[in-house]
């Protein structure tokens, strides 16, 4: 399926289901970690600790990911869209092993503002590539393999990541997720050669947004 594909989409879509799928080792255990370590088994904090870190993420995201993306739409081309991309998902990766040594609902929320800045860094120039790299006349079927790739990490290997905190405990899935997330960034350099420079003018074409 994938053979049909051109490299720079393929290698993003591989990078993004490796990311993804180790931020799904985390997904369904992350709230039980936040009560058992950081709140000391008090559901009610743990709550409310799940609910800033929350909110600290996604409106840090939200709120830095719309001027980074008018900045790269500035600076036509594509290689400094490719560093933000790298760099961002370096970050992501670190986060992870943020939480590793928590112990404070304030290290919670920093590792989850540090995260918020990769993946604010990371997600316009990703979508960016995608969209100008996309196959013409397939782009529905890209866009779709994009978002089911996506869901299969996340599902599956949430699945795995509840049944390995169940016999190894929480550290080990820090260590994964950190661990995927840097392997994500670094497979990202495959394509780095196969972007478009400043003086070369880049081929655009209509964005579409994946459903992740």
């Amino acid at each position: 399926m994938l053979k049909s594909i051109n490299k720079v989409i393929k290698t993003l879509i591989i990078s993004d289901f490796v990311l993804f799928s180790g931020w799904g080792l985390l997904a369904p255990v992350f709230a039980i970690f936040l009560v058992d370590k950081i709140a000391f088994g008090n559901t009610i904090e743990g709550a409310k600790i799940a609910g800033f870190a929350t909110l600290i993420f996604w409106v840090t995201k939200s709120i830095l990911q719309i001027p980074i993306g008018r900045y790269l739409d500035k600076n036509h081309g594509e290689k400094d869209d490719f560093w933000f991309m790298f760099w961002g998902t370096f970050i992501t990766g670190l986060s992870a092993f943020g939480f590793l040594i928590s112990s404070y609902a304030w290290h919670i929320y920093f590792f989850q503002f540090f995260h918020a800045i990769g993946q604010a860094l990371a997600m316009p120039p990703w979508l960016a590539i995608f969209t100008r790299h996309i196959d013409k006349g397939k782009e529905a079927f890209e866009w779709s393999i994009s978002g089911a790739s996506l869901g299969f990490g996340v599902g599956i290997f949430g699945a795995i990541g509840g049944l390995m905190v169940a016999a190894f405990g929480f550290e080990l899935i820090f260590i994964l997720v950190g661990s995927f997330s840097i392997i994500s960034a670094f497979l990202l350099l495959l394509i780095r050669k196969d972007l478009a420079p400043k003086t070369k003018p880049l081929k655009h074409l209509p964005p579409f947004l994946p459903s992740i």
